[in-house]
């Protein structure tokens, strides 16, 4: 059965933007589709602002554990618009395609400290807690702010996919088409 039309939330176009967050038009906001879509709900997307700085730009992880968590989780959510994005975002880093890759495997064939990330990112998707050992090997890898904003890229990029997977947003074109010409050597 498919849904009527009014009830999915398409992308509200630049043209419709909502006057509301008009500052927002020609940031990330405007860029990215997923945004375009929590567009109709502005004061989230004014909320939700700065969170997004913090996680993506100003977090206490460094750039690569940050995307491992991210890719970790975007693979728990089956979010294929997040992983797309993000393997994008860990190679504009600087990481090899095969790190990328082995974050949708098995913790044996991770790098140790991308081991620590995933199994946490593992845990909390499944038990919504760390267990013992794994909050202090996480602790001891990227100390107590690390491991609070760890908590909060998991629960920001769900939300993300929660997003992205109910409303079927396909992959921004720029990232589908570096996709397209540079698949992911696995």
């Amino acid at each position: 059965m498919s849904l009527p039309k009014s009830s999915v939330l398409d992308q509200i176009s630049l043209d419709e933007w909502p006057k509301e967050i008009a500052e927002m038009k020609s940031g990330f906001a405007g860029r990215l589709k997923v945004y375009r879509v929590m567009a109709h709900h502005p004061a989230l997307l004014k909320a939700w602002s700065d969170l997004r700085q913090h996680i993506t730009t100003d977090s206490s992880l460094d750039r690569d554990q940050s995307e491992v968590v991210i890719l970790r989780s975007a693979m728990h959510l089956d979010s294929i618009y997040e992983w797309s994005h993000h393997i994008s975002r860990a190679r504009a880093l600087g990481m090899t395609d095969a790190r990328i890759a082995s974050t949708r495997g098995d913790l044996s064939d991770m790098e140790r400290d991308d081991a620590v990330l995933s199994q946490a990112v593992d845990e909390l998707m499944r038990d919504a807690r760390l267990g013992p050992a794994t909050r202090d090997m996480l602790m001891e890898l990227v100390g107590k702010e690390g491991t609070l904003d760890v908590f909060a890229t998991v629960g920001f990029y769900s939300t993300l996919g929660f997003i992205v997977n109910t409303f079927e947003i396909a992959i921004d074109e720029n990232v589908a088409e570096e996709l397209r010409t540079n698949p992911l050597d696995s």
